[in-house]
């Protein structure tokens, strides 16, 4: 079976290990530098299909599998209090992922840290992104500016790169949300600033996924703000996770 979990930072002395999943085209290295940064957790990256060293493998286009098989895949590493967080497409995996080790395993991260994306109860106007034409497909890739614009110029990488994308985007965009009980755990919110594809109101809409502590935090940026404002996202990650906040007793791993 293919390893999905990358260790980022070999610190088997700390008392957290968190989980960060990669927005759609995203891989490990999305968070290369969150394993030095955050000396204080274990910090470990998730690596889809597609890409990184599981390039051979085919990318996911539906949601449901692809969380199940991350599931089944992430179990054995869930064996001291872990807490997730992801990124856009990353938010969504790592929430409904959740809700099933809550229902099939009866245990639930620390922290659910979901960024950059809408609350999964809320409705979209957005048209479907996985199946424009490719001209169109850039245009929208250069307005969520995540891919840089040598990438998005050269014809040849663009060819490799562009059906691991609209896979991503696919699996998001025909994800259909179910109603369950809100989570145990606490979840954070963030957003950028200047992000033109979620807004306050849409984060705040998270709080009805969870009986715990809640809260939105607002960073300057755009939709990667993850990558520009780091060190802010960082410091928060890290001052949600300190020993002693009382959220130690919520995980059961």
């Amino acid at each position: 079976m293919a390893n999905f979990v990358t260790y980022l930072s070999s610190n088997p002395l700390a008392d957290v290990r968190l989980f960060c999943f990669p927005y759609a085209g995203g891989g490990t290295l999305s968070f290369r530098s969150w394993g030095k940064n955050l000396p204080v957790l274990e910090v470990c990256a998730i690596e889809l299909p597609g890409r990184g060293r599981l390039m051979t493998i085919p990318p996911f286009t539906q949601l449901e599998p692809l969380v199940e098989a991350i599931a089944t895949n992430i179990l054995p590493h869930l064996n001291k209090p872990f807490a997730f967080f992801g990124h856009s497409m990353g938010a969504i995996v790592s929430f409904e992922l959740t809700r099933i080790l809550r229902k099939n395993y009866g245990i639930e991260p620390l922290h659910l840290f979901v960024s950059g994306r809408r609350a999964p109860q809320t409705s979209s106007e957005a048209s479907f992104i996985h199946t424009l034409p490719e001209p169109e497909f850039l245009i929208k890739l250069r307005h969520l500016n995540g891919t840089p614009e040598a990438i998005l110029a050269n014809a040849e990488l663009m060819e490799l790169l562009s059906p691991i994308l609209r896979a991503d985007f696919a699996a998001v965009e025909t994800y259909v949300y179910t109603e369950e009980s809100p989570l145990n755990c606490s979840i954070t919110a963030f957003g950028g600033l200047q992000d033109p594809e979620v807004n306050f109101t849409e984060l705040e809409a998270w709080q009805q996924q969870t009986i715990a502590a809640f809260s939105v935090e607002m960073f300057p940026g755009d939709h990667f703000f993850l990558h520009s404002a780091e060190d802010l996202l960082l410091h928060s990650i890290e001052k949600s996770l300190q020993i002693g906040n009382g959220e130690r007793g919520n995980g059961k791993a």
